[in-house]
């Protein structure tokens, strides 16, 4: 058992930190709203904390899943900050999908008090968090990787260290890279055969198990056709991520023309009104232009 913080609940966060209690561990939570860091308290009976330097006094591993670059400065570096509070040989695990460049940063001021900084971001969204099957990709110094992967496998069914710190969240830019073409090419599909007048449930059932087959179909294609989206990974989170993609495509001399393309093309649903909605709504803006 060690003694672990986990800092930011949302749909991602809640639920990874109750796997950590159910896998023996001593947690204490963190979020910035606070009642929502006692309810989980008062659900899985860990403790909470009213600041991130509070919930990582004496912890062996601080974890976290926050929303973007900026929150992940805050609660690491920012006033009452988790770095503040972290004994020398903690290790610090981020979950949250961020730049490289913070994760750079972080990993740099950490070192400078003897903190450990691993980036490991997550993808399965928010069914594999509450299941516990997320995968994790991550970067950092090998020893503090393998000090943390046992933790980790309470709420991770595929961990692996990609290398050197931020290779996590490189790593995670591809995995949304690809997510974005398969998905545009899924909605298209669909929506040709929608026009075809053919029955997309029995095409799917024909092409699934052959090349064309991928998770997103498998997961995604009855809710498409049904044209239900109020589940999922929001359309502004994968905008957040894309964005990242794209920022470092041109620090590292990528081209992604289909990233960009479809970076656009979600754009158009957030003008639809479906920034919450699930990435899978890509089809609706098919469909929204007759």
């Amino acid at each position: 058992m060690a003694k672990v913080a986990f800092l930011g609940l949302g749909v991602m966060g809640y639920p990874m930190a109750g796997h950590l209690v159910k896998a023996g561990h001593d947690v204490c939570v963190f979020n910035r709203t606070t009642a929502k860091a006692e309810a989980w308290a008062d659900e899985h009976g860990g403790r909470f904390a009213k600041t991130p330097k509070e919930a990582a006094a004496e912890a062996d591993f601080v974890m976290c899943c926050v929303g973007n670059d900026d929150d992940l400065r805050q609660v690491c570096v920012g006033e009452n900050g988790a770095f503040d509070g972290m004994k020398k040989g903690a290790i610090f695990v981020d979950h949250t999908t961020v730049s490289a460049k913070v994760t750079a940063e972080l990993y740099d001021a950490g070192r400078e008090q003897g903190i450990a900084f691993v980036d490991g971001p997550v993808s399965g969204g928010q069914a594999g968090a509450e299941n516990g099957v997320l995968s994790i990709m991550c970067g950092g110094d090998e020893a503090s990787y393998e000090a943390a992967e046992p933790v980790m496998t309470a709420y991770g069914r595929s961990i692996k260290r990609l290398g050197a710190s931020g290779a996590g969240q490189l790593t995670k830019m591809v995995n949304q890279i690809c997510i974005a073409g398969l998905v545009q090419g899924l909605s298209e599909g669909l929506h040709f055969a929608e026009k075809a007048g053919l029955d997309g449930r029995a095409v799917v059932d024909v092409i699934a198990g052959g090349a064309a087959g991928s998770w997103q179909m498998q997961n995604r294609y009855e809710t498409m056709i049904d044209d239900e989206f109020d589940h999922g990974f929001a359309v502004d989170w994968m905008r957040k991520d894309l964005g990242i993609c794209l920022d470092t495509a041109d620090e590292v001399g990528a081209s992604l023309p289909i990233t960009a393309l479809v970076d656009q093309f979600y754009k158009d649903v957030q003008k639809l009104g479906g920034g919450r909605w699930d990435t899978s709504s890509l089809i609706k803006r098919l469909r929204a232009m007759g």
